[in-house]
């Protein structure tokens, strides 16, 4: 059968096979394994190219995914995403659905109690007073690496008696002390992580919360141990279309200052791979006061920064420890006053002298602390009054 160029046809003209190849687009002398065949994925390609000249869509699909990258044109990227669910609210606009989140906070905050809360609030399709929730119910799973099974208990009962109800779509986590675990260097962190994996599926569930990162990798601070860690859960994320919502610590940090993304341990590479993260900060006018704080977004304009932080203060009402939405505020408002640290500071450093020598005159102490000549006489009646006290208790 001998084959024609469009538009090139001579009823009464022989055109050789080769003609013919050599007539066709200089694409297609690539195929036939040089043999100057045409194939039938030649001419498709030729007609494609003949209707749509210049437009590069008519290369074949298995082209798209050479090596680690799929290369497609950016309007069939929006045409594929078109194909894909809007993200909603999981809680307000600081988790949607499909993201990889990090909430971090100092120690006892609260990270664990809102975490909880937020995933039971998932698990039942029903919104956290004051937040919002766009997601019908589905189920999560919550691996709890901070508390027993007795704290958990505590915290969802009065006294250990009138225990909050669950819903059947929250699932709980926790270390097994019978597992054999493997003893090879980074073998159990390999181990964790195909069980973990492996639990997803048997419950089937959409979203993770994970308490905490520091489970899944040792000295996430560092950023060789961080990549890793946050490449795997984003693999996780992937595969299983999940929402995942990872728990992180902060380092010692500054209270007088606001929160930032350097606050998070190993903050430059989870950062750089979360899709979204929050804080809790501690609020300094109230004991039981906290406030949460947008860090990182992707799918909204930061709308909880410095200028517009949720208050909540934690409850217990009843069986179920809590965050109780107030208002909102400002940072500011909230933060340890410099000079209130400063004092702190001093009278650490006066306590300090008076441990190594006991009964040193506050004269002396000033002497040895003052920083400014200029304003000794000031700062030695400020260190007898610390020591005054200090002495009085």
């Amino acid at each position: 059968m001998k084959y024609y160029k469009p538009g090139s046809f001579r009823p009464n003209t022989e055109v050789t096979r080769q003609e013919n190849c050599d007539l066709l687009h200089p694409t297609s002398l690539s195929h036939g394994e040089g043999r100057g065949e045409v194939t039938i994925e030649d001419i498709k390609d030729e007609v494609a190219h003949l209707l749509h000249p210049g437009n590069s869509s008519h290369r074949r699909h298995h082209d798209e995914n050479t090596g680690l990258f799929l290369v497609r044109t950016a309007d069939d990227w929006i045409e594929q995403a078109k194909t894909r669910p809007t993200p909603t609210m999981l809680f307000s606009e600081f988790w949607f659905e499909g993201e990889l989140c990090i909430l971090f906070a100092d120690t006892n905050l609260g990270k664990s109690i809102l975490a909880v809360q937020i995933g039971n609030s998932i698990s039942r399709g029903e919104r956290i007073p004051g937040f919002k929730l766009q997601s019908p119910a589905q189920p999560i799973l919550y691996f709890d690496f901070e508390l027993s099974e007795k704290q958990f208990e505590a915290r969802y009962s009065i006294d250990y008696t009138q225990h909050y109800g669950f819903s059947d779509n929250f699932y709980r986590a926790e270390m097994n002390p019978d597992a054999d675990l493997p003893e090879m260097h980074g073998a159990f962190e390999d181990y964790l992580n195909r069980s973990l994996e492996q639990s997803v599926i048997d419950t089937g569930a959409r979203v993770l919360i994970i308490d905490n990162l520091t489970y899944l990798k040792n000295e996430t601070e560092k950023a060789r141990h961080a990549l890793p860690l946050m490449k795997h859960l984003k693999a996780l994320k992937q595969r299983y279309g999940l929402s995942i919502l990872a728990l992180a610590h902060t380092p010692k940090r500054d209270p007088s200052k606001p929160i930032t993304k350097n606050d998070l341990q190993g903050s430059k590479m989870l950062m750089n791979f979360c899709d979204s993260a929050f804080a809790i900060g501690e609020s300094h006018t109230d004991k039981n006061t906290r406030y949460l704080k947008q860090i990182k977004q992707r799918f909204t304009e930061s709308i909880y920064d410095s200028d517009n932080v949720v208050i909540c203060q934690t409850t217990k009402p009843g069986n179920f420890l809590q965050f109780e939405f107030l208002n909102f505020g400002t940072e500011w408002e909230h933060l340890k006053k410099e000079k209130d640290t400063e004092q702190t500071e001093l009278e650490t450093k006066i306590k300090e002298i008076l441990e190594a020598e006991p009964g040193k005159p506050p004269f002396a102490i000033a002497k040895e602390l003052c920083t400014n000549e200029s304003k000794f006489n000031s700062f030695r009646v400020k260190v007898a009054r610390i020591v005054k006290r200090i002495s009085n208790t």
